[in-house]
């Protein structure tokens, strides 16, 4: 394969031509010049974080009701109140795309994109900002699931592969396949020759088609040319040698964790993350902690039933209280996250400092599939000047007040937005313009936040 002479880079101003239409490409890795090594003298290293809660949450024991600064932790976010100078609570976003269906809100957290069973995807804020930081790490974003469905999405609109075992992750990250360096370097020259064959195929396909089929044929290009970047940095990482662990951390991640152990579960798969910040394997990290149909029960506090199966729990009050403990649950092993970054140095000092986290869900509440006033919480990221200590409350000013005690009239608030401006996107946006993405737009925002 010789992609070294980069003659199929994409020039910035290449347009997708369809009829009647020419839409211009964001910047994409087939835009940049290739890195022939690893960079020798990389940026300062900026991270990111996403992570899923599947089902929202009980939004009756989850919503701050005050704006500011002195806010109350609700009780679904106690477990959060230690790192108060660290995070940002957000109220009042939605993804005004994704109002009114059912499905389909884990599919567009991270892309903005239209909802649905037959709608198209976009790439995600993970992969754009990935795109930016790949060359300077060995893995350009790290997948994690529990069920093995990503949240990442390419340029395409195609979901990334997930791993959901953490000896899996471990062994990827840090340990040298069987067969070694040589065996890894023919796998990568067999799928270059494979892709060669892909893109001669394509070439004189596209003489022979028409202008609404070759769109969709650069489309795919893209995501072929994304492998071709990908192949070309791996072959360049294979003389680096991994980072070598001690013995605490491969005992602490280098394990699998049986879901029915479910802190232990995510806790590892937290403390994965933290070593590969720590050894700058990677600079972006996605991990969907469940599906909308298969969020984890939790056995060890007597949790038998899915969050999909709480979180229907028409009223019913034990229910409720319920999905409240699930709820609290989850965000303490979030805490515990946040803990272990505020533990760890890098050289640059605490690894939270430089890594920006959103934790969230695309759903507010599940027993109708709310998908206005979604759960956001922003962390991490001072060196990323993003200022904490608040409850951003986008819902101020279009309403009343919160009265919680009106169950259904609080659920209309987190079935419909109080205001069409507050975007999920607008918060992406901001997100990937701190990690230094060149873009004034993400999807259908309308302008970055000043978080």
């Amino acid at each position: 394969m010789n992609i070294r002479s980069q003659n199929w880079l994409l020039h910035r101003r290449h347009f997708l031509r369809g009829v009647g239409a020419a839409i211009a490409l964001p910047m994409l890795d087939c835009m940049r010049p290739l890195r022939a090594n690893p960079a020798a003298n990389p940026p300062k290293p900026k991270r990111s974080v996403f992570i899923y809660l599947p089902n929202g949450v009980n939004t009756l024991d989850y919503q701050i009701l005050q704006a500011g600064r002195d806010y109350k932790f609700s009780e679904c976010l106690k477990p959060l109140e230690r790192h108060r100078n660290v995070i940002t609570p957000i109220s009042g976003l939605h993804h005004p795309r994704s109002i009114g269906f059912h499905h389909g809100c884990q599919a567009v957290w991270l892309t903005g994109a239209q909802a649905g069973p037959t709608a198209r995807n976009s790439i995600s804020v993970d992969q754009l900002i990935a795109q930016k930081t790949a060359p300077y790490t060995r893995f350009s974003s790290l997948e994690i699931s529990n069920t093995g469905r990503s949240l990442a999405y390419n340029a395409d609109g195609i979901s990334l592969p997930a791993t959901r075992k953490p000896s899996d992750i471990f062994n990827r990250l840090f340990t040298v396949p069987k067969g070694g360096i040589a065996k890894e370097r023919r796998e990568l020259q067999r799928t270059g020759s494979v892709l060669d064959v892909v893109l001669e195929e394509a070439r004189k396909l596209n003489r022979e088609i028409g202008s609404e089929d070759r769109t969709r044929l650069d489309q795919y290009l893209t995501s072929v040319r994304e492998v071709e970047i990908r192949t070309e940095r791996a072959d360049a990482w294979l003389d680096v040698p991994r980072p070598k662990i001690s013995r605490k951390d491969a005992t602490r991640c280098n394990k699998d964790v049986s879901q029915q152990q479910v802190g232990q579960y995510f806790r590892t798969m937290y403390d994965l993350m933290v070593l590969a910040f720590q050894t700058d394997m990677t600079r972006v990290i996605t991990f969907s902690s469940g599906d909308e149909g298969k969020g984890l029960p939790i056995p060890e506090i007597n949790l038998n039933q899915t969050r999909h199966s709480l979180s229907h729990h028409n009223g019913d009050p034990e229910q409720l209280r319920r999905l409240t403990e699930s709820d609290a649950f989850n965000f303490e092993q979030f805490a515990y996250l946040l803990d272990r970054l505020q533990q760890v140095e890098d050289g640059e000092g605490k690894l939270l400092n430089t890594t920006q986290l959103l934790y969230g869900s695309g759903m507010s509440y599940g027993h109708s599939h709310g998908n206005a006033n979604v759960p956001t919480i922003l962390a991490g990221g001072s060196k990323l000047a993003f200022k904490h200590g608040q409850h951003i409350d986008f819902n101020i000013g279009h309403f009343d007040g919160y009265n919680l005690s009106d169950a259904q009239g609080h659920y209309r608030i987190c079935s419909r937005p109080l205001n069409s401006d507050a975007r999920l996107s607008n918060l992406l946006l901001t997100m990937a313009q701190r990690m230094d993405v060149e873009t004034d737009t993400f999807s259908d925002s309308l302008k970055p936040l000043s978080a």
